[in-house]
């Protein structure tokens, strides 16, 4: 269990990291992370760091492709989660 609570939390300080460079490269107007690759690793358990980094870094807030699918895989990483633990894998 400690294992994947620290797995998961590198997983999501990288997909955080992942939202504010697209923001930098954004603000300097450089080749970005394309927004495919970030809605997969929302939903690849890195909801909270994509969620976080958007919030923190003001970025892709009003795209409704993201106002929809970021907190669908907040709900998606957490089921998971329950059910990891529902079922004694964790």
């Amino acid at each position: 269990m400690k294992l994947l609570i620290l797995i998961m939390s590198v997983w999501n300080v990288i997909t955080f990291l992942m939202m504010a460079i697209d923001k930098l490269k954004a603000k300097k107007d450089k080749r970005r992370i394309s927004e495919k690759t970030l809605l997969v690793s929302s939903f690849l358990m890195g909801g909270i760091g994509i969620a976080a980094g958007g919030l923190i870094c003001h970025h892709k807030t009003k795209k409704l492709k993201f106002q929809i699918l970021v907190p669908l895989s907040l709900i998606v990483n957490a089921a998971v989660i329950a059910a990891l633990i529902y079922y004694n894998i964790v």
